[in-house]
């Protein structure tokens, strides 16, 4: 199908099925979506969009993690500040646990999750029906139950990598079937492939990366083509996360070959590593770590770059270590094959940038827009969806101008 012909469908919707209603905001993340892949001829769709509105690099907060950068597009507030410093971390009011992805308990505890307020719980107070189809903290409950209700979005799913694209998709187009009264305002919809892809293969051209490209832009052209068919109105922005990194095995840095394991503990390695001392190690772990050493730097939290935005907040682990482009940091044997692509490096790194797109009645287009940061997604996200913004670390000026009117 022709990028021409796709230009001709989404020119615009038909006469009779102008909206008359506010336009839903539709938020989608592709997980490890950098902005190059739309070069590669596998996005037909999203190419024809970007005609309609905007397609640009974004840079990622530090660390460049999937956690981390979901909290922050969806609450303005840079990792250090919104509290999800990383997909695992350890908290000193909380001795003994570390809240990891895979550890549903702690994941799922709002206890994490309170520093900041993401946008669906600050809709659902201002009267906005809100929906998300998969986000990161979108399953956890907002609130103090000692002090009032707990809020949530007013529809939301658990998780599940089971559920196909085209499912996360159907899900939508069915909340957008609704009556007004009960059809959300604000959606979030996430796809996790190409990121999967990308971690296994690395983000240079392969079947598997290209077929996963290929299926979300697929994807998002059947919502764009189902709600123009129904007559439902909606303003898109579409994010990624991070972007990705290829890695190899004879590029790794073992933090067991510069410190004993006894004397630190390893909150989180890979592209970037957070380290604890251990107790009763004295300077040990800090007079080994902080030697300049090729392809890995380390830092106190206190005297990290300022460029990061990152080491005031007491989840941060004293010592974090940043190894060059392309290297892995581990603790001891890794788990898995040092393959394939990652993501967590410096978010100065082009690598580690992802894609940003826009367009919907609103948005108006503009054929480029210069690099900025994450953080600027939420007040343009609030501002479409009609949501007074909360403060925090965004600038509402970066992107005011893609607005229409």
């Amino acid at each position: 199908m022709s990028v021409i012909f796709l230009a001709t469908v989404f020119a615009g919707l038909p006469a009779a099925a102008q909206p008359t209603e506010k336009p839903t905001t539709i938020l989608i993340s592709i997980d490890g979506m950098r902005p190059d892949y739309l070069d590669r001829g596998l996005t037909p769709n999203l190419t024809a969009l970007k005609a309609k509105g905007v397609a640009a690099a974004m840079r990622a907060s530090f660390p460049t993690k999937t956690f981390p950068n979901h909290y922050t597009i969806v609450t303005g507030k840079r990792p250090d500040r919104n509290g999800i410093v990383g997909n695992a971390m350890i908290d000193p009011r909380r001795p003994g646990l570390v809240f990891s992805m895979g550890d549903p308990k702690q994941a799922l505890d709002p206890f994490w999750w309170d520093e900041a307020e993401p946008i669906w719980i600050t809709a659902e107070k201002a009267g906005v029906r809100s929906a998300t189809m998969f986000w990161p903290g979108s399953e956890v409950a907002s609130g103090n139950p000692a002090t009032g209700p707990m809020v949530r979005p007013s529809d939301w799913m658990r998780f599940d990598q089971n559920i196909t694209n085209e499912q996360r998709v159907n899900t939508v187009l069915d909340w957008m079937r609704r009556p007004a009264d009960i059809r959300p305002q604000l959606i979030t919809l996430y796809f996790d492939t190409v990121d999967t892809m990308g971690h296994r293969f690395g983000p240079a051209r392969s079947p598997e990366l290209d077929a996963a490209i290929t299926e979300i832009d697929q994807r998002i052209g059947d919502l764009v083509r189902a709600l123009d068919a129904m007559g439902r109105s909606a303003n898109f922005v579409i994010t990624a996360d991070h972007g990705m990194a290829q890695t190899a095995e004879d590029r790794v840095i073992q933090l067991d070959d510069i410190i004993d394991r006894a004397s630190y503990i390893a909150v989180e390695a890979g592209p970037y590593a957070a380290i604890e001392p251990s107790a009763g190690t004295d300077s040990r772990v800090y007079d080994a770590l902080l030697q300049p050493r090729e392809h890995m730097s380390c830092y106190r939290k206190e005297d990290l770059p300022a460029h990061l935005h990152y080491g005031k907040n007491p989840r941060v682990a004293a010592i974090i270590c940043i190894a060059s482009n392309g290297w892995t940091i581990l603790s001891g044997p890794p788990r898995y094959p040092v393959t394939g692509g990652a993501h967590g490096y410096d978010p100065n790194n082009s690598d580690m940038h992802g894609l940003f797109m826009a367009f919907g009645p609103s948005i108006k287009p503009t054929a480029s827009l210069p690099l900025f940061d994450n953080v600027d997604v939420y007040p343009l996200v609030a501002r479409l969806a009609g949501i007074e913004a909360l403060p925090s670390d965004g600038n509402a000026a970066t992107l005011a101008g893609l607005l229409a009117q």
